[in-house]
C-alpha cells in the first residue's frame, strides 16, 4: 500500500463531513488535505482510542519527534511520507504540526474548561490551526482569509463539542464551559446522567450561538476574490452548519446521542453549495 493510498483509506474510513468537501479539489490539493487530514485522525487516535496515559503520551511524543524528521527529509510513517511532497508545493509550518499535537494533548492533561478563554486554546490547536492549513492548501490572495479560516475552524470545533456532549461525557470530559455551566444552573451531574432540562436547553442555546457567531465573523472575513478557492471550506461550513441547525431545531437532543446528517443529505449540501461558488465565481469573474 503507498502512503497515498493509506491515507486516502483512512480518511474514507473515518466518515467525516470534511470528506465530502474533497472532491472539488484539483489532484494535488486533494492528496495534500487528505494527508493532513490523515494526520490529524493519527494523533486524535492515540488520544481517544482505549489504553494508558502513558501510552498515549509517550505516542503523542513519537509523533512530535515524526513531524521533526519529516521535515528533515526522513519520514517513516504512512502519513508522513504522504506529506513530504505537500510541504515541496504548500507552506505549511512545523510549528502548526506540534501546535495540532499540543491540543491532543491537552486531552490527555484535562477534562474540564474553567472558561471560554481555556477552552478557545484548545480549539486553535484543534481546529483552527488545521483551518490555517486548510487554507495554504486551497490558495488565497488576501491575507483576511487566514482569518476566516481561523474563525471557521473555531466554530466546526464549537459544533462538534455540542454535538458529542454525550459521547464526550462517556469517556468523562466535558467541554462545556464550568463558568457557561455555573451561568445557567446546570450541573456536571445532569450532564453525565443525561437530564436534560429547560436550564440545559438555555445553556446549549447560548452555546449554539456563540457558534454562530463564528461561522459569521469567517464569513464577513472572507474576500470575494478568495471564495472560489476557499470553496471547500464554504462545503465543510454548509454542512457543519446544517448539524447546527439541526441540533438547533430539535431542541439539543445531545444528551443522549449524536445528531447526524445523512451520507445523501451531506452529499447534497456539498453539491449544492459548489454549484452556487461556481456560479458566483463565473458571474462576478475572478476579482482584482
Amino acid at each position: 500500500m503507498t502512503p497515498e493510498q493509506y491515507c486516502q483509506d483512512k480518511a474514507a474510513s473515518s466518515g467525516s463531513s470534511f470528506y465530502y468537501s474533497f472532491m472539488a479539489l484539483a489532484a494535488n490539493q486533494r492528496r495534500a488535505i487528505i494527508a493532513l487530514y490523515a494526520f490529524c485522525r493519527e494523533v486524535d487516535d492515540v488520544v481517544d482510542n482505549p489504553g494508558e496515559i502513558q501510552i498515549k503520551q509517550i505516542k503523542l511524543q513519537w509523533w512530535r519527534t515524526e513531524i521533526d524528521q519529516l521535515f528533515a527529509g526522513q519520514a517513516q510513517h504512512p502519513v508522513t511520507r504522504a506529506l513530504t511532497p505537500v510541504l515541496e508545493q504548500f507552506d505549511l509550518p512545523e510549528e502548526y504540526f506540534l501546535e495540532i499535537i499540543d491540543g491532543m494533548e491537552m486531552d490527555l492533561q484535562q477534562q474540564r474548561y474553567e472558561n471560554f478563554k481555556s477552552l478557545s486554546l484548545y480549539c486553535y490547536r484543534v481546529a483552527g490551526v488545521v483551518g490555517l492549513m486548510a487554507a495554504e492548501i486551497f490558495g488565497y490572495e488576501d491575507r483576511r482569509t487566514l482569518k476566516y479560516a481561523r474563525d471557521l475552524g473555531m466554530a466546526f470545533q464549537l459544533t462538534n463539542i455540542l454535538r458529542d456532549v454525550h459521547e464526550d461525557a462517556q469517556l468523562g470530559r466535558i467541554y462545556l464551559p464550568a463558568e457557561d455551566l455555573q451561568r445557567f444552573s446546570v450541573s456536571e451531574k445532569d450532564i453525565f446522567a443525561g437530564q436534560a432540562s429547560p436550564n440545559f436547553q438555555q445553556l446549549m442555546q447560548f452555546e449554539c450561538d456563540r457558534a454562530k457567531q463564528y461561522y459569521h465573523s469567517a464569513f464577513e472575513y472572507l474576500p470575494e476574490q478568495d471564495r472560489f478557492n476557499q470553496r471547500c471550506g464554504l462545503i465543510m461550513a454548509a454542512i457543519y452548519r446544517a448539524v447546527l441547525d439541526k441540533m438547533e431545531k430539535n431542541h439539543f437532543p445531545v444528551l443522549t446521542g449524536r445528531v447526524r446528517l445523512s451520507n445523501a443529505h451531506k452529499l447534497w449540501l456539498a453539491l449544492a453549495t459548489w454549484l452556487r461558488e461556481w456560479r458566483r465565481h463565473h458571474r462576478c469573474g475572478p476579482a482584482h
